[in-house]
């Protein structure tokens, strides 16, 4: 509402909540400061877990920072978009995601005191940019190469994107087999070199423990082979893909078969028995010793297989035909009538396991295979989920590596490092921007100072330590000891990450500061569904500032 001599003008909705000016942005500030505070705490060997437990009483324990922000339920619209700059980084990279939220929040905290100063928000984001973009030209300058040839290292990138994750103890054993299954998938496109890890399957089952995931050099299908008197293990396998029914489908139209005689029942149920003989034999023909297929295998045709010496499983996820392609190297077959030995594919062992309550079938031993599983063993189910998610990230982390080669050293280090050079950068352009530029230098440096809190470490004398360290010859590769205080040699101590991942927590993080600091009004609608939407109880706050 508004006034206009003297009369009220009246121009939103009843209920409607506004907030303008400084209220605005202090509240949209606040929400995204608020949600990096969450995951602070989890950053680093050193962090902490969160146990989330949802509506329906299920418990998920983790330190990740996209699943944790996934499963809060946010209502402040502020805080969503801060949440959005995690899906996006866990999306692209992977990796990164506490990263970004913790730095989106810190420029957000930094910005709020430029705005006490009288800084205009066109400033402050003006100077966040070039800040950024000579953050980014200094990331790409010191950025280290990665030989994908050197094993060593690809194992150090995927055992530091699992550094603070529960399953930290095994990490060696967990990222030597991330590295041999990126390994087997890579391809070239061109000049490209592409590491699709849609072509990893994961698979989880509870038992045993984290030392007993293994890679299969093929694909598990959480199917069990379909008849009792079919052989449960197939040494040198010759393998039909098939998306087709082994049925005899109904007809589309209504049809009457009037049949007088006995022999007539017979004749009939003879004939429908020798059509599904017939498709047994043209698989049978074609060479094959296992079928594996999408859709339905009918009773008697699982007979007549059993009979042939052919194993087969039936009902498949179409994901799993199409990784079942890659490993094997057969083709899928849509008419059993196209089926010829040229379609088929090839493995040392297709084996029936008997793993818990559930049976399972094991296509191994492929050679050179395009796609691969990893089979992943815990005695505690939310410690199988946090190693799948832990999996997922260094999967991520070396695939990120195979596109674009190049390594920075972690522990806070390169954060350092470009703050010093952004910090330099800040004294060139001058006027009321070089406060901003250097409020972006003075947010990197949360990364490493969250990683000395983490630890328990004097803050105070771990960043005096980290810029002496960094002013001297080569001090891009110290970062904070989270272990034993001080600064240490990232390189020789394993922790380095992927250069894209740094890359795009700085893209993301500017890119949601400068949307929220932009913002001074808002003007949230009444909720429709109760009280938590915005303008209610946890959403927007109303302001003094409303007329």
């Amino acid at each position: 509402m508004a006034y206009q001599g003297n009369q009220p003008v009246i121009v939103l909705k009843e209920d409607t909540k506004r907030n303008r000016g400084r209220d605005a942005r202090r509240s949209n500030m606040m929400a995204g400061q608020i949600v990096a505070e969450v995951l602070k705490t989890t950053l680093g060997p050193r962090g902490m877990d969160k146990m989330l437990v949802d509506s329906l009483g299920d418990i998920t324990i983790t330190s990740d920072g996209a699943k944790v922000l996934e499963e809060i339920d946010v209502q402040h619209p502020a805080a969503k978009m801060i949440i959005e700059v995690a899906k996006t980084q866990d999306k692209e990279v992977g990796d990164g995601t506490t990263t970004a939220v913790i730095f989106a929040g810190e420029l957000l905290k930094k910005a709020d005191e430029l705005l006490e100063q009288e800084i205009h928000p066109s400033i402050i984001i003006s100077g966040y940019q070039k800040a950024a973009d000579k953050a980014l030209e200094v990331l790409y300058k010191v950025a280290l190469p990665v030989d994908l040839n050197d094993r060593e290292t690809l194992i150090k990138l995927a055992s530091t994107a699992m550094r603070s994750k529960s399953v930290s103890s095994d990490r060696e054993h967990l990222a030597s087999i991330v590295v041999d299954a990126v390994k087997q998938i890579v391809e070239k496109r061109g000049d490209e070199v592409i590491a699709d890890i849609d072509n990893v399957q994961i698979v989880k089952k509870e038992g045993k423990s984290l030392k007993e995931t293994e890679l299969i050099k093929g694909i598990i299908v959480d199917k069990e082979v379909v008849h009792d008197g079919m052989p449960k293990k197939v040494k040198n396998a010759k393998i039909a893909l098939l998306n087709a029914a082994m049925e005899i489908e109904k007809t589309e139209i209504d049809a009457e078969i009037r049949i007088k005689t006995p022999d007539g029942i017979k004749a009939f149920l003879d004939q429908e028995t020798g059509m599904l003989k017939k498709m047994v034999d043209q698989v049978a023909a074609s060479g094959a010793n296992v079928l594996l297929c999408q859709k339905g295998i009918d009773d008697v045709a699982q007979h007549f297989l059993a009979k042939a010496g052919i194993m087969a499983g039936r009902r498949l996820k179409e994901s799993d035909m199409e990784k079942l392609a890659k490993a094997t190297g057969a083709r899928i077959v849509n008419n059993l009538k196209d089926l010829k030995k040229s379609d088929l594919g090839t493995c040392g062992l297709v084996e029936e396991k008997k793993i818990g309550n559930d049976k399972m079938i094991f296509v191994e031993e492929c050679k050179n295979p395009a796609s691969v599983a990893i089979f992943v063993r815990a005695g505690l189910e939310r410690m199988i989920d946090e190693a799948e998610r832990s999996l997922n990230d260094a999967l991520y982390v070396v695939s990120d590596v195979t596109k674009v080669p190049k390594m920075v050293p972690g522990g806070g280090a390169i954060e350092m490092e470009l703050a010093k050079e952004v910090r330099s950068y800040a004294r060139q352009v001058g006027g009321r921007e070089q406060l901003a530029i250097e409020a972006f230098a003075d947010a990197l440096e949360i990364i490493p100072r969250t990683l000395a809190g983490n630890a328990g470490l004097d803050l105070l004398d771990t960043m005096v330590a980290m810029k002496a360290a960094h002013e001297k010859k080569n001090g891009l590769v110290m970062g904070v000891n989270v272990f034993k205080g001080g600064v240490i040699d990232m390189l020789k101590g394993g922790v380095i990450e992927p250069m894209v991942v740094k890359q795009q927590a700085i893209k993301s993080s500017i890119e949601v500061a400068s949307m929220i600091i932009r913002i001074d009004d808002v003007v949230a609608a009444k909720s429709g569904g109760g009280p938590g939407g915005p303008g209610g109880k946890g959403g927007m706050p109303p302001s003094g500032d409303e007329e």
